[in-house]
């Protein structure tokens, strides 16, 4: 704490940082439990033969957030995969990633940094169908990369190392980066695959699409099924919140400590006070009570034991109060009997 009272520099600088991050982590908790609610909310439709007859029945032909589940099923082409022998998908991701290890200057090691360099994805488009063979009902998906969990699975997967010589080695350490190789992905979403889709329901000229809500809901293809998904999220909000809780209460910790060490430096300063003031009243009493020959003596007599000359300045703060004895018999840290500040020097006085 800083002379006056005032919190130091690193106690605001720890304040505001943990106030900052507390309301970061309470606004990510806030969004993911809305995500959430919003969920738990969203209508189930059985994708089966009277699907359209629902969606006639509702406002405007739309369930604004719906959840249907069913096995994906190509329009027309369907995507080869480039490595893995008769796998056909209605979308696929290739992907090169970059691993190399990087040197960090301040904890002075090596650590794993990757990157990825270059990824296209393909799409074609597709319907969701029901898993039962001979319904004729199908609900066709659009702007499935809009989706936040768009349920891939990794078909092909191989990691290609670097090959360095020596004069490379000698260079990647010099320049702080050492290659370690170039991973290659291929991600598919395949036909027959199962596909939970959660997003607006429109039926369009005897067609039902699937297609991104409004109102910034989320849209998921997930291939997890609608339960797996809603715990997931729970469980993610239930993370955000211990997290928004934990800096929180750290955050008022602190606010606690700072208002409790200004309290004690008022108390300190106020109890320093009023010693003062009775130590004047007291040597203001002596004076009047002593003869006119001793009062110059009492004037320059030690605030402490009152009964030696003043035989010392104390530094930092200048003030001339006591004599030799008492500053050595003072409690360590030393401090000023006047103004209470922590004594760095004292200069002895001689008087001629």
């Amino acid at each position: 704490m800083e002379s006056g009272g005032r919190p130091s520099l690193g106690q605001f600088i720890l304040l505001g940082t943990s106030s900052v991050v507390t309301a970061v982590l309470y606004s990510v908790y806030r969004q993911k439990a809305q995500v959430s609610q919003e969920l738990k909310g969203a209508k189930k439709i059985h994708l089966g033969e009277d699907l359209k007859s629902i969606l006639s029945e509702a406002p405007g032909k739309c369930v604004p957030y719906a959840v249907i589940e069913g096995a994906v099923r190509s329009v027309k082409e369907t995507l080869n995969s480039q490595f893995v022998e008769n796998c056909k998908g209605v979308i696929q991701r290739l992907t090169l990633q970059e691993h190399k290890m990087v040197w960090n200057r301040t904890t002075h090691l090596w650590n794993d940094c990757s990157k990825i360099i270059h990824q296209r994805t393909n799409t074609v488009p597709f319907d969701l169908v029901p898993h039962e063979d001979g319904a004729d009902v199908a609900v066709r998906v659009l702007k499935p990369l809009d989706s936040v969990d768009l349920g891939l699975e990794t078909v092909y997967e191989k990691f290609h190392p670097s090959i360095q010589s020596f004069t490379d080695v000698i260079g990647h350490y010099i320049s702080g980066e050492r290659p370690k190789g170039i991973q290659e992905t291929e991600e598919m979403l395949k036909v027959g695959a199962t596909l939970t889709g959660v997003g607006e329901l429109v039926l369009d000229n005897n067609s039902v699409r699937l297609q991104p809500p409004k109102q910034g809901m989320q849209y998921y293809l997930s291939s997890q099924d609608f339960d797996s998904l809603l715990q997931r999220q729970e469980s993610s909000v239930r993370l955000w919140k211990v997290l928004a809780l934990v800096f929180g209460f750290a955050t008022c910790a602190t606010l606690f400590f700072i208002l409790r060490k200004q309290y004690l430096e008022r108390q300190e300063r106020l109890r320093l006070k009023q010693m003062e003031e009775e130590f004047r009243k007291h040597e203001a009493q002596l004076l009047s009570r002593a003869k006119p020959e001793d009062r110059e003596s009492l004037k320059s007599a030690c605030v402490v034991c009152l009964s030696s000359f003043r035989s010392c300045v104390f530094l930092e703060c200048g003030h001339v109060c006591s004599c030799s004895e008492c500053y050595r018999a003072l409690p360590e840290p030393k401090k000023c009997p006047i103004c209470r500040q922590v004594i760095t020097r004292v200069i002895p006085l001689f008087n001629s």
